[in-house]
Parts: C-alpha cells; sequence; structure tokens
C-alpha cells in the first residue's frame, strides 16, 4: 500500500481490480456464491438469489448462525487464545476478552435468555451502553435465533417505546447507567418510563454498569449478574434460514415513524465479511477501532459481525471523544497499539478544531490504515487527517453506505488494488455492487455533472424489507426508478469513473430557484482557512424563496468579527457562484449534535428561523444548543 496522493489516477492500471468487478457484475451469483463459501454453513444453500423485485431472498435454503461465525468457529483455531475485544470504560476500567472468553460469555448469555422463555423467532430490544455486553447480548440473539433491535442510549422512554411496540418485543435488556463526559448517565429509569408504554414486554434484564440504586420490579425486572449464577456454559448455536432476521434497526426520517430496517442473517454476515476484508485490509495481527455507537448501523457492522466473522481484533471504547480532554482518543490508539481506525468526519473535523498538539503528545505510529464514515468527507479535513494522524503514511479509506445497504457499498479496496487517492472522493465501487449516478429522468448524467445515485442490482447486504411494512419499503427505496434502489443521496462521477458523494438530496436549499446541497455550501465554507467546522441552513426570504444562514466555529487564534464575516461571504460567493451568498453567518462555539455526530440541522434552522425548536433529547450536549441561540439573538440585535 502507498499514502501517496497522486491525482494522475489515468497511469493506474487498476488491472486486479477491474478483472475482479468485472466478474463480479457479469456473474453476480457464482462471485457470491464463491465469498458465502469463505463461512461455515450448516446447510448449503440451494439458490443463490431469489429476486422478486424489489424483495431478494439470498442464499435460499441455506442454514447458519451469526452467532457461531463470530465466536464458534475461532476456537477451534489458534485464535482461541487470541484478543477479540478491547474495551475501555469512560472512567478507565478496561476488560480484555479473548475469542475464547467471548465464546463462554455468548454462551451464558444465550441460556439467560433461554431460561427467560425466549425462543426462536421472538423480539428482543437491547438498549445498552458501549460496554461488552451489548455486542455479547447481539450475539447471544442470534445464537437461539432471536431477532432483535438495537436502541441508541441516548434515546428518551417514548422513542425507545416506539421502537419497542413496533417490533412487539418479549424481553428488554438494559443497565443502571452508561458513563457520559464523568457522570452515569441513569438508563433503568428512562426504561421504566419506557415499560409503561409497552405492554409486549414481559420481562427486563438490568446489567449493573455502574452500582446505581435502581428500581427492581418483582417478577419483571432481573439483575443480570443474578440470573447468570444459574445460566449454564454451553448452548447449541440454532441453525437459521439465512434469509431469517438477524436484526431490525430503526433509521428515522424528517417525517413519519422511523423505519425498520429488517436485515437477513445469510447475505448479511457474507457481504459484511467480504466488505470488511477488502476495504480494512486487516491482517491477523491487526488491531482494528470503529469508534461508532453500536447504536447505529455501523456499530452492529463494524464493531460486531464484521470483525468477528473476520477474526480481528478490536477496540470499544464507552465513551464521549474529547473527555476528559481531547488526548483520549489518541492515548487509547498509543495504548492499544491500534493499526486501522474507522472515525467520522464530524469526529475528524472537531480535532482539527482543536489543533494538532493532542494528536502530537502520543504515538501513532501503529496506524497504517485510516478510515471515514458517516457522511462525506471534506477535502480539508481529509488533508488533516492523512497528515496529522497518519503521518502522511497512511491510505484513507473514505466509505460510502447506509444503515439500509447493511455494509459498505463504495470505497478504497486496499486488499484487491489502492487506487491513487483523491481528497473526498469514496472512488469506486465494491465488487458485486453496480452503482450509477443519473438525473431526475432517471438517465445516466455525464461525467462531472451532478446526479442522484441509484444501485441497479441487488447486493447480499441489502435490507429485506420494512418490518411490518412492506408497501413503504417499496415506495421509499424503489417506486422512483423502478428496478433500482433508489439511495436518496446526490453524488458525481468524475472522468476517471471515481464517486464523489455530496450528501442527501432532501438537504437542499432552493434560492431564486436554484437547488443547493448543505454539504456544498459547508464544505465552501471549511475551505476558507479560519473555519473549522460550518452548517448551512435556510430562512424564508420573500425574494429568493430561500436565503442562506451558515453557523461556522473558527479555529484556534481566530475571532469573530464583521470583517471575517465579509470575508467569508466573499468566499463562499467565488467557491460555488453568486446564487450561494449567505444572507448571514453566525460564528458559534459548538453546534448542535447527536451522539453519534451528526449535526441537527433542523435545529439550527428553528434557531434561524426562530420557530419551536422541539425534542433535543439525542444532543451531544444540549448547552450547544444554548450558545447557538444566544450567537443568533446577539447577531440579530445587530442587523
Amino acid at each position: 500500500m502507498t499514502g501517496s496522493i497522486a491525482p494522475e489516477s489515468k497511469y493506474w492500471p487498476r488491472k486486479r481490480y477491474f478483472e475482479l468487478y468485472d466478474e463480479s457484475v457479469r456473474h453476480p451469483e457464482e462471485f457470491w456464491a464463491e465469498e458465502a463459501r469463505q463461512l461455515d454453513w450448516f446447510r448449503t444453500w440451494d439458490k443463490v438469489l431469489e429476486w422478486d423485485l424489489p424483495f431478494a431472498r439470498w442464499f435460499v435454503g441455506g442454514e447458519l448462525n451469526a452467532s457461531y461465525l463470530c465466536v464458534d468457529r475461532h476456537i477451534a483455531t489458534a485464535r482461541k487464545n487470541k484478543v477479540a475485544l478491547y474495551w475501555e470504560g469512560e472512567p478507565g476500567d478496561t476488560r480484555v476478552l479473548s475469542y475464547a472468553t467471548l465464546y463462554r460469555e455468548v454462551n451464558r448469555c444465550a441460556s439467560v435468555l433461554k431460561n427467560l422463555g425466549v425462543v426462536k423467532g421472538d423480539k428482543v430490544a437491547l438498549y445498552l451502553p458501549m460496554i461488552p455486553e451489548l455486542p455479547i447480548f447481539m450475539l447471544a440473539c442470534g445464537r437461539i435465533g432471536a431477532t432483535f433491535t438495537v436502541v441508541f442510549s441516548g434515546f428518551t422512554a417514548q422513542a425507545l417505546a416506539d421502537r419497542i411496540n413496533d417490533l412487539q418485543a418479549k424481553v428488554l435488556v438494559t443497565a443502571d447507567a452508561g458513563y457520559r463526559r464523568g457522570s452515569p448517565v441513569p438508563l433503568k429509569r428512562t426504561t421504566d418510563e419506557a415499560m409503561d408504554l409497552s405492554p409486549s414486554v414481559e420481562k427486563a434484564v438490568v446489567v449493573n454498569r455502574a452500582g446505581l440504586d435502581v428500581e427492581m420490579k418483582s417478577g419483571r425486572d432481573f439483575w443480570y449478574h443474578h440470573l447468570l449464577s444459574e445460566a449454564s456454559d454451553h448452548v447449541d448455536p440454532e441453525p437459521v434460514e439465512a434469509s431469517h432476521p438477524l436484526y431490525v434497526l430503526y433509521t428515522s426520517g424528517t417525517t413519519g415513524k422511523p423505519k425498520g430496517v429488517v436485515h437477513s442473517t445469510g447475505g448479511y454476515m457474507v457481504y459484511n465479511h467480504s466488505a470488511f476484508k477488502w476495504v480494512f485490509d486487516a491482517k491477523e495481527e491487526s488491531v482494528f477501532w470503529c469508534t461508532a455507537d453500536i447504536g447505529w448501523v455501523t456499530g452492529h457492522s463494524y464493531i460486531v459481525y464484521a470483525p468477528l466473522a473476520f477474526g480481528a481484533t478490536s477496540v470499544m471504547y464507552e465513551g464521549a471523544p474529547n473527555y476528559p480532554d481531547l488526548g483520549r482518543w489518541w492515548d487509547i490508539i498509543q495504548t492499544y497499539r491500534v493499526n486501522i481506525l474507522y472515525t467520522s468526519p464530524t469526529a475528524i473535523r472537531m480535532f482539527m478544531q482543536a489543533g494538532e498538539e493532542w494528536s502530537a503528545k502520543h504515538d501513532l505510529s501503529s496506524l497504517d490504515l485510516l478510515g471515514s464514515v458517516g457522511e462525506p468527507i471534506n477535502p480539508e479535513a481529509w488533508l488533516w487527517y492523512f497528515k496529522h494522524i497518519g503521518g502522511e503514511r497512511c491510505p484513507i479509506v473514505d466509505t460510502w453506505w447506509q444503515t439500509e445497504t447493511g455494509g459498505i457499498l463504495i470505497a478504497q479496496a486496499p486488499a484487491i488494488e489502492l487506487p491513487p487517492l483523491k481528497p473526498g472522493s469514496a472512488s469506486f465501487a465494491l465488487p458485486g455492487i453496480d452503482p450509477q449516478v443519473v438525473n431526475e429522468k432517471g438517465e445516466p448524467t455525464a461525467p462531472g455533472e451532478r446526479g442522484l445515485l441509484i444501485i441497479k442490482k441487488p447486493w447480499p447486504g441489502m435490507l429485506m424489507t420494512l418490518y411490518g411494512d412492506p408497501e413503504r419499503y417499496k415506495e421509499v427505496y424503489w417506486s422512483r426508478f423502478p428496478g433500482s434502489y433508489y439511495t436518496g443521496d446526490y453524488a458525481i462521477q468524475d472522468e476517471e469513473g471515481y464517486f464523489w458523494l455530496l450528501g442527501r438530496a432532501d438537504e437542499v436549499l432552493k434560492v431564486a430557484g436554484h437547488r443547493l446541497g448543505t454539504l456544498e455550501l459547508e464544505n465552501a465554507a471549511v475551505a476558507f482557512g479560519p473555519v473549522a467546522e460550518a452548517a448551512a441552513v435556510s430562512k424564508p426570504d420573500p425574494v429568493k424563496g430561500e436565503a442562506i444562514v451558515i453557523f461556522a466555529i473558527l479555529r484556534e487564534g481566530h475571532e469573530p468579527s464583521s470583517a471575517l464575516e465579509k470575508e467569508l461571504n466573499a468566499h463562499i460567493r467565488s467557491t460555488v457562484g453568486p446564487i450561494a451568498t449567505p444572507e448571514r453567518v453566525f460564528f458559534v462555539k459548538k453546534l448542535p449534535k447527536t451522539r453519534s455526530g451528526k449535526i441537527m440541522r433542523r435545529l439550527l434552522k428553528a434557531v434561524a428561523t426562530e420557530a419551536v425548536i422541539g425534542d433535543v433529547t439525542t444532543l451531544e450536549d444540549g448547552a450547544s444548543m444554548d450558545e447557538v441561540k444566544a450567537a443568533y439573538e446577539a447577531l440579530r440585535k445587530e442587523i
């Protein structure tokens, strides 16, 4: 692998990649059958793909077990005593789980669930902090054939109840608390409120994380450590059909109830095992760290299932990235000698804003590959990441995928062949994925022309349906461009075939009849030297329809001023065009974000339009919203 940035990609032969890719899209069933054979099956499939547009069933007739693939198959090998998981709690407590230890804990957990009456086909809800019991319960559910849903531990009681009720979960697993920024966040209290609204829940299991004194309802609530005292050390893995639902993960939209994305066992496991292998090029001795929360799909796929099925060593961290200070992540990398770091552009920009002195204090020489996930990464953040974290030696795999896709679809693939790196581009489709950029009529766009990204062929990791709502599944993903999966994202494919993702098509401002993506405006703002991070929203305008409002965080050493606002406006105007000139720029110290790092633009828009802000329970730091409002009020008085 090379860490060089070479824009002359037309000189890249791409022989290995194109040979494999061409074979995968010309003969997809043969290709995926070969990939599936790298996993262990209890019964081989009768048919690779049953495609009843838009419903796909992969490896029909095949039987397997996700828990077996992640733990059992390793303990009969030299990996038995290999570290599966390094875990670090926010207060500094640690645990190290070998594959043998993980095997034992998953079996005991599966026994606990069986003793509570959970059987194949039952539904379990998991509302846990980032502690080892979360992946253990996920694997235990899969072991006995129970379908689970992980509910992010930052959600409210109502949000938790909504998901429990939609799935009709029989058992709810939670903890007394989880740590965030030095304090225990009480989860059992939220769980009690949710269970009052969730009649399907018969029993609740409570993990003792923080030693809090919590209310336990007799006959319903059980301490996990008490249940373990009666648990067996072995539970046979339940063979399940390849299309058996492994989990349901709820994803929110701007309107309507959350969508329950259903992922299969067979297709999902096959696809993620392959994608992990291609994208991260992990070696037997590699230490891999995906910094996501397991409450989101990135954590499902690249903390739990793909690394464990591959037999890798992973790091899992409980707390905030900047607690007790901005050196926490770099200390973790130094301590566990992390080789592969997979994180979000939001986190990168946060560290970028603070300056490189935090990372410079630590030994990051173990790193040999960097990854980006969650949103398109702007070139400035890419270059900072490449220089100050990767030491200008580590390739960056910029990955594009969604909750619905199950795994990475577009990214560099160093294990196959590493292309020259273009900062800000996710590069090429992985084998077996057939994406295309089209216009509103479904016609292919010209190179360099913005359009909508679609996927033309089914792939094993794709969602099977939306839970309990197949008609909504058809309408949301398959009706706009019949026969193709509609991603809802804007993209460009350049002359050399590289894909550039431009963010959600529904995150678009319409100014004087011109459609402008928020990402395009934000990238232009961040390209202005003093700006570390920015968010673009709109407010009604009687002439233009919508006017642009920018909220910007400045780098250390820069102070807000009217002169700086004018310079930033001029920069955006010259970068994007006169139509993109912001009406106002508000300089703030923080942006309101979810705990997964996504900027909550609806809250910024509410501030800009003086509308009702609404629910802020998933914000990482509620004080940031107060700062945004205060900054707006102060600037509004100046007008």
